[in-house]
């Protein structure tokens, strides 16, 4: 700490490299970004720089860290939860609304529920309904060269594809869910393939 004290750069480098540790898991008990984390650390240093002649006992240095680390959490939770982001160059608030955030949540429920849906049919029916999903959809005869079935029945297999997904288990467990019956016709758009 002496040496430190004397401006010796190695000196300073190997208390930082001893406490890094230290500062680290007090910020990891707060949870914050790590941008935040970093920006603690970096205040945390910057302060032992600054108060180090102050500390009279060099076995303090380990209670003062943790200390000084723990208020800057502190200071920066608290400041990120009184801040709203706004962007510079326009002026509006950055931060989602609510109802995107949910609306964002739900789009994501109903993808993971088609996406175990589709896995639960027969690989053909599967197939099929993935390929005339795309977008743009393409014609029958280029489906039929595809997958090798007749023109024909692509409209009838298409359509007991859909009523197959419709009744598989991760459908009706999505659909009977609370985010599913309060979507209402957002149930039905996951069934939109046909």
């Amino acid at each position: 700490m002496s040496g430190a004290l004397a401006g010796d750069e190695l000196s300073w480098a190997e208390i930082v490299h001893r406490h890094t540790n230290l500062v680290m898991a007090r910020v990891r008990q707060f949870r914050l970004t790590p941008q935040q984390a970093e920006d603690v650390a970096q205040t945390v240093w910057l302060n032992l720089l600054e108060h180090l002649a102050d500390l009279r006992e060099p076995a303090a240095l380990p209670g003062w860290i943790a200390t000084a680390t723990r208020h800057e959490c502190i200071r920066t939770a608290n400041l990120s939860r009184r801040s709203v982001p706004v962007d510079p160059t326009t002026g509006h608030f950055d931060a989602q609304d609510d109802t995107e955030l949910d609306s964002e949540l739900l789009r994501s429920e109903r993808y993971a529920a088609l996406h175990a849906a589709l896995d639960e049919l027969p690989s053909h029916q599967r197939e099929l309904l993935l390929l005339l999903a795309t977008d743009p959809p393409p014609s029958y005869q280029e489906v039929s060269a595809q997958l090798g079935i007749p023109v024909g029945s692509i409209g009838p297999t298409r359509q007991r594809g859909l009523a197959r997904l419709r009744r598989t288990a991760a459908m009706t467990s999505y659909l009977a869910a609370p985010s599913g019956a309060a979507l209402g016709e957002g149930g039905r758009d996951v069934l939109a393939l046909g």
